[in-house]
């Protein structure tokens, strides 16, 4: 992935602004910053829910304007702080990563997740419906869900966007163990406030106001002092 130059606006004042980046094959990146920063932006121009107003975003060489919609959201997993799941069976919830997977790739996908031990737990297994947004579910089996689906989806890019804000310490561990499976051999960019769950990423990209302030790993955006050095301090020290 290539951004050159990226620039947003709307509303009258611009939300990106010069944004350049490259995202290499199999790279995890984390992207944070403050409420307001342009972080989910970035996810919604990946996916052209809107186009830049100036520069490119690149896609295997190719500009991502020359695809499909369709054929481009085809190359992306997401899972979101809420994730839709839908009334229906858990199996049929899975299954919509990928219509007309088997049964048996789908509880493969939920394996991975470690979603298999607690649906089997539910009144009729894979066939038990969730109810309405699946609401007979926790918080961190929801997320498991939301996960497999992803990995039946088999994307080669993931995007993880505060997926695990909601949850308790529990939950939040067994979700960031499937994100491990998840995020095995694909290009994975994660939304994060809890820079807790980003230190291992291979990069971290630092958004202040629109633009990137800094980006390195943690180690190295610690040494440098800066806003994620002033960020980690002020949450570390709250946790403490």
């Amino acid at each position: 992935i290539i951004m050159e130059d990226v620039t947003v606006q709307a509303g009258g004042h611009r939300i990106l602004s010069d944004i350049n980046l490259k995202i290499d094959p199999g790279e995890h990146i984390a992207i944070v910053g403050v409420s307001g920063a342009g972080k989910s932006t970035i996810f919604q121009l990946l996916l052209r829910f809107y186009d830049t107003k100036s520069g490119q975003i690149q896609l295997d060489g190719q500009d991502i304007k020359s695809f499909a919609p369709a054929d481009l959201r085809r190359q992306f997993a997401i899972v979101q702080q809420n994730t839709p799941l839908f009334s229906g069976s858990a199996m049929d919830n899975i299954r919509y990563g990928r219509i007309g997977a088997s049964d048996e790739d789908v509880i493969a996908a939920a394996k991975a997740a470690h979603a298999d031990a607690f649906i089997r737990k539910l009144p009729n297994g894979y066939d038990t419906d969730l109810g309405e947004r699946a609401a007979t579910l926790s918080g961190g089996q929801r997320q498991r869900i939301a996960i497999a689906r992803a990995i039946l989806r088999a994307a080669p890019i993931l995007l993880l966007d505060e997926a695990t804000s909601a949850l308790d310490a529990e939950s939040e561990l067994a979700v960031q163990n499937a994100f491990e499976a998840l995020s095995k051999d694909r290009t994975t960019l994660v939304i994060a406030h809890r820079l807790a769950t980003v230190l291992q990423s291979d990069r971290i990209i630092v958004l202040d106001e629109g633009r990137i302030d800094d980006q390195g790993t943690h180690a190295d955006l610690i040494k440098r002092g800066g806003l994620y050095a002033r960020l980690a301090e002020l949450q570390f020290s709250q946790n403490a």
